[in-house]
């Protein structure tokens, strides 16, 4: 499957996978992030039920505090 994350295009061993799964393939590990998939804000109780299909646009933006 071909996917843009983060701007740039990516090829996945899979043909279908969920948010949460792309995550964890992915091995984001920050704690505090923000998801957005072809545009729409994907809250991280709906990562598991979201799926990530061929052609889409996936953002995961880590959000750093800090003063």
């Amino acid at each position: 499957m071909k996917i843009t994350l983060n701007n740039n295009p990516e090829t996945v061993d899979a043909e279908h996978l969920t948010l949460q799964e792309l995550i964890e393939y992915k091995n984001f590990t920050f704690r505090l992030l923000v998801t957005k998939v072809n545009g729409s804000l994907i809250k991280k109780e709906d990562r598991i039920i979201t799926e990530v299909r061929d052609g889409d646009n996936v953002a995961v933006i880590h959000l750093i505090s800090g003063g």
